[in-house]
């Protein structure tokens, strides 16, 4: 089974007249490349909880998430390529097929166990709690690899960058986990910029002075798109090769787009933006939709 290959990872320069005109450096951190299905930052926030889990004498894993998530087909992948047993808790009632990404989480051993949308969000409280007594010797990783461990992680990402005079760098905020871990990494001159994905999130804070949340660029909630949206989507890959996909990395890519062309960053500007991988939620599209 392929293994996690950080020697994948590039810095790809993006080139255009928006950015001449501006005075802008663009560039994309690639971590999207170490892997095809654990890639992006979903590597970088399991990386510590697997050293706790290895560090004691747990029989699996359990974590939480939704019918596409990314956590949890990393996480069923990464269980698979370390012969770990795995359980997924899924939010809402079992459909009667199952989504692309659910399907493959289950073609790499994860079993799945589907609860009520009311019993999910008490999945860290009282339904933690059975939960732990049902499953008594698995390590529970949060939502999203949500937490401290998750945070160290994401926040090693930016050990892959060797330049170090970025004045900004972006990311697409779900949790929150990745944007904290980046804010707590960087340096204090450097503007740390999150763009939000889901509709009326209230509980992500900037954790440091220098970083700044835009929550206008959600496109209607988490994994809602429009057409200007996949038209955006479309052109960024005919112009970058880039792709991306539509619940994280098109609307983190959109929205600074847009922000350099409303002259939010200062000239002379150099801006780092992360691609955080998940393009497997891209299989919930229309084939026809997107053109890579």
């Amino acid at each position: 089974m392929q293994t996690i290959d950080l020697t994948n990872v590039s810095i790809d320069n993006i080139e255009s007249t928006l950015l001449k005109e501006k005075n802008i450096e663009l560039s994309v951190l690639r971590i999207d490349k170490i892997h095809p299905v654990i890639s992006g930052n979903k590597w970088f926030k399991l990386k510590y909880y697997l050293k706790n889990y290895a560090a004691n004498n747990y029989e699996g894993i359990i974590t939480f998430g939704g019918a596409w998530s990314n956590h949890i087909i990393a996480t069923a992948s990464t269980c698979a390529m370390l012969n770990t047993k795995s359980i997924g808790i899924i939010r809402g009632e079992k459909p009667k097929k199952l989504s692309a990404t659910l399907q493959f989480a289950e073609s790499f051993g994860m079993q799945l166990q589907f609860i009520s949308r009311e019993n999910y969000k008490q999945k860290n409280t009282f339904y933690l709690t059975e939960l732990k007594k049902q499953f008594p010797h698995f390590y529970f990783i949060p939502e999203g690899g949500r937490g401290e461990s998750g945070e160290k992680g994401a926040g090693e990402i930016l050990d892959l960058v060797t330049k170090i005079d970025y004045t900004h760098i972006a990311c697409a905020i779900g949790t929150g986990t990745m944007f904290s871990g980046i804010c707590k990494a960087s340096t204090p001159s450097q503007k740390i910029i999150g763009i939000e994905v889901l509709k009326g999130l209230n509980s992500i804070t900037s954790p440091t002075p220098n970083a700044i949340i835009y929550s206008e660029f959600h496109f209607g909630g988490y994994a809602k798109y429009t057409t200007e949206l996949i038209n955006f989507m479309n052109n960024f890959y005919e112009e970058t090769k880039i792709p991306t996909d539509f619940v994280y990395t098109g609307k983190l890519f959109y929205a600074i787009m847009e922000l350099i062309k409303k002259d939010r960053f200062p000239q002379g500007s150099k801006l780092l933006v992360i691609h955080s991988g998940g393009l497997q939620g891209n299989s919930s599209l229309q084939k026809e939709l997107l053109k890579f």
